[in-house]
């Protein structure tokens, strides 16, 4: 693709496939500054991988949420103190909290319920007029999410629409956007009181009676940390699920996987490299340093792209090429070092179940819309689209 022909950062081409842009950074700026931003944009596997690891140069602790006035306003508690933005030894402490729970064994003990879920879902999808997204991959996850954190049932219909808002894919106002915030911080409020005087064996309950320094966490870290968990537990799968059939039906990969079901889990891992649910994660340089040969300053921001880590080809033989049966595939769609995604054995089970389940019944699936007329969720750092009408054929 000649650089005229790459979609321009922030085009809904961008949006939609940010890859040729990524190739594009790759070849010639792996490591540039925005003048504007003050951001160092990272783009190169080796230095994407430093700077999510290297958390005594490269610190988590930029700031909070976007919507949030104040730290000590409990109607708008933001994720200041949260695992996304603390740095080791506080942030080992808030992970401890609910690690066990996100445990490849222990999420292995929830697959029967998460193959009901799916299953039920399924049921109530016409597949031969699908729309992927609304139908199955948004309730799915968030229904699993729900019931580990203890949600009344009659409430998880609502979760979907808090969820979008707090990772900034709502078109609503900003005036509407922290409404919903505070709505949301009222709910998990008002639900932290009562585990604190019932807790039951549930996520929350983990959440309000486990000590950090010999501390209870305070009601805005506790909220701080449901709404953490509510975005972690189901915007990745929701993505992933909605890339892998995106990615399916244009490379024809439903007819493979059915002749060998075996290649579901390396499938999905390519998924996971080939259109990241997650393009890139921010940081803070806290001491001066050097990458790739650039000097970064303290208090200078970077955007490390994981998506295009993910894309180059010092580390991926033809990284363009979209093959489930890649082995090995050290992908880092899930971060890398003590921030990767805590849920990453969450959103594998869950969208190996899906996968499984679909194929009992299809071999094929097919876009009812153009790729490119495909509507982006329009976030900088999430890689998905809002509604993927699909057909599914036996």
């Amino acid at each position: 693709m000649q650089e005229s022909e790459v979609p321009q950062f922030g085009s809904d081409a961008w949006f939609l496939d940010a890859s040729p842009w990524y190739d594009l950074m790759l070849h010639t700026m792996p490591i540039f500054l925005d003048r504007g931003s003050g951001t160092w944009n990272v783009f190169s596997y080796n230095d994407v991988e430093q700077v999510l690891t290297q958390f005594s140069t490269f610190s988590s602790e930029f700031g909070g949420y976007e919507g949030s006035s104040s730290a000590g306003n409990s109607d708008e508690a933001n994720i200041m103190g949260s695992m996304l933005t603390t740095d080791p030894p506080f942030h080992t402490k808030l992970r401890n909290i609910v690690s066990k729970s996100f445990t490849p064994s222990s999420i292995s003990l929830l697959e029967p319920r998460i193959r009901e879920i799916a299953s039920s879902l399924l049921k109530e999808v016409d597949t031969s007029k699908a729309d992927f997204i609304t139908d199955f991959s948004d309730p799915f996850p968030v229904t699993v999410i729900a019931e580990m954190l203890g949600i009344p049932s009659e409430d998880r219909k609502r979760f979907k629409k808090w969820s979008d808002n707090e990772i900034g894919s709502s078109e609503e106002s900003p005036e509407v956007r922290k409404r919903t915030h505070v709505e949301l911080a009222r709910y998990f409020s008002k639900i932290i009181g009562n585990r604190r005087k019932n807790p039951r064996s549930d996520l929350i309950s983990s959440i309000v009676t486990s000590e950090v320094e010999r501390q209870r966490l305070t009601e805005n870290e506790a909220v701080s940390f449901c709404i953490l968990l509510l975005i972690a537990g189901n915007e990745t799968t929701t993505n992933l699920l909605g890339n892998a059939i995106r990615l399916f039906a244009r490379h024809h990969s439903l007819e493979k996987l059915s002749e060998k079901h075996s290649l579901i889990p390396t499938a999905i891992e390519e998924v996971l490299r080939y259109s990241s649910p997650v393009r890139g994660m921010f940081r803070i340089a806290i001491k001066d340093t050097e990458l790739s040969g650039k000097q970064v300053k303290v208090g200078n921001s970077l955007m490390a792209w994981i998506g295009s880590a993910n894309r180059d080809g010092s580390k991926f033989d033809e990284p363009a090429k979209f093959d489930i049966e890649r082995k090995p595939n050290p992908h880092i769609a899930f971060g890398h070092g003590i921030h990767m995604c805590l849920g990453a054995p969450l959103a594998r089970l869950e969208s190996k179940v899906a996968i499984e389940l679909l194929m009992e019944k299809y071999t094929k699936v097919d876009l009812r819309i153009k790729d490119e007329e495909l509507t982006p969720i329009r976030n900088v750092a999430i890689g998905g689209v809002r509604h993927l009408p699909v057909r599914f054929a036996g």
